[in-house]
């Protein structure tokens, strides 16, 4: 069996000439993919409606996910081929954090996307605490330094302070935990004896599935959430909650979700990986191709009940370059969704990096790590040279153009630099051990979490 080097080496050279498109012979042609209920699964929705698939000669069923855990375990068994995913799962499922197998991306679906949102009561209790533009509008970003005397006060009553994300190694997970901390507050560590990441927390988290987020905040079982759309603008739709900040104000243009597929598959459909790459890469031009003009389109398509299923309204919120924050206090922000530009489809080994970093921060990963493992880990899972495959024969096809893709990258983001991120620290994917160092909260170095305390 071809291993996934030699495939991506030699399917790099097979992809020099314009004659591979017709020379394409797929391993498997009739395809299952699964999706979670999110506005940023639009790349597969619209590779699937605007024939993308087809033109590869895929012939592919889309099926919504339960959550995260059944989505990963059917690529994991076999009944789904591959999957739009948080970027954690192909990383924790190869380092064997949680369910154990050997999961890769060739295509990074989206950058930001996300918002961490509060219900009604807690915003009027943090509102004192947040500086005011002269209209008289809150200033964002918004810090989590504004929610700290809140939290403060509910500990004083003795009342656990509650806070929903979506998966334990999701984006969202994370995203909420980092403004936590550059706001002061401890969003609690991992250990090997306890998962729930709730170990000396001064705000507990815990797992909602997406589109359950807005209901259980309005029920009380939470105070606030960190989410993909729409479910940020449902609780401003149905006026229970306050999106406090999205993910673009906390680390612009970070990563998010990939599509992921099992490394055996893609060793035994190399071809078949290609075609599915290059389907979705096309899919990605098209949803931010001349300033975005075809968003409404897709607000459309994803406002069906198949796919998104929530009101065309919500969706276009943040979808058509807008965020509504407080009900009327719509802002342009036209980066809120990212598919294509900034080489946002390319799979950043730095990416993967920040991921794992975060990961260690919260003890997820429990021992101190080398710089090299990090590197190795990442390079393990995300694949760009099928990504750039994929891209040359658009580019020779005529499908693409040649100045869109990162052709000499060497899998590197140039550093984030320190004003891009909410708490004003840069991030080198290069150097994640001093980056871990330059964070107040969270473990470094060879600190470990025994029972309920962080020693070394």
């Amino acid at each position: 069996m071809k291993t996934l080097t030699t495939w991506a080496v030699g399917l790099t050279m097979l992809a020099t000439t314009p004659a591979m498109a017709e020379l394409l012979d797929l391993e498997k042609d009739e395809l299952t993919f699964g999706f979670i209920k999110l506005t940023d699964m639009a790349p597969l929705a619209v590779a699937y409606e605007n024939g993308y698939f087809e033109d590869e000669g895929l012939f592919v069923t889309l099926e919504a996910q339960a959550n995260w855990k059944v989505l990963l375990d059917g690529v994991i068994d076999g009944q789904l081929d591959g999957a739009h995913m948080l970027a954690g799962q192909p990383l924790a499922a190869t380092i064997g954090y949680g369910t154990e197998a050997h999961i890769i991306t060739p295509f990074s679906m989206d950058l930001n996307g996300n918002g961490i949102t509060v219900s009604n009561e807690i915003w009027e209790q943090m509102k004192p605490n947040i500086p005011v533009m002269d209209d008289g509008r809150p200033q964002h970003p918004i810090s989590a330094s504004a929610l700290k005397p809140v939290v403060e006060s509910y500990r004083d009553e003795g009342k656990p302070f509650n806070m929903g994300m979506v998966f334990p190694v999701s984006t969202h997970n994370y995203e909420l935990r980092y403004w936590l901390a550059a706001g002061g507050l401890q969003p609690g560590f991992y250990s090997t004896d306890d998962i729930s990441g709730q170990i000396g927390a001064d705000v507990l988290l815990s797992v909602t599935p997406p589109p359950q987020m807005p209901s259980t905040m309005e029920a009380g079982t939470i105070y606030g959430y960190c989410v993909g759309e729409p479910w940020n603008q449902q609780a401003v739709f149905k006026g229970i909650g306050v999106p406090v900040i999205t993910d673009y104000e906390l680390w612009k243009n970070n990563p998010e979700k990939v599509f992921g597929l099992s490394a055996g598959f893609a060793e035994e459909n190399p071809n078949t990986t290609l075609a599915i790459t290059k389907a979705l890469i096309r899919a990605a031009i098209w949803l931010d191709e001349n300033d975005n003009a075809n968003r409404e389109e897709a607000v459309e398509i994803l406002a069906r009940s198949e796919y998104v299923g929530a009101d065309a309204e919500v969706i276009a919120n943040s979808m058509t370059g807008t965020f509504e924050y407080e009900k009327g206090d719509k802002r342009e922000v036209p980066d809120f969704n990212v598919f294509f530009r900034y080489n946002a489809t390319y799979p950043f080994y730095s990416d993967a990096i920040w991921y794992l970093t975060q990961m260690r921060r919260w003890g997820q990963i429990p021992e101190a790590k080398s710089d090299e493992w990090y590197v190795e880990t990442a390079k393990n899972v995300y694949k760009p040279a099928i990504y750039l495959s994929a891209a040359r024969m658009l580019v020779d096809e005529g499908l693409a153009n040649e100045a869109d893709f990162p052709w000499d990258s060497d899998g590197f983001k140039a550093p984030t630099p320190a004003e891009d991120v909410i708490d004003g620290i840069a991030y080198d994917g290069r150097a994640p051990n001093a980056y871990l160092e330059s964070l107040p909260i969270g473990l470094k170095g060879e600190q470990i979490v025994v029972g309920n305390e962080v020693q070394g």
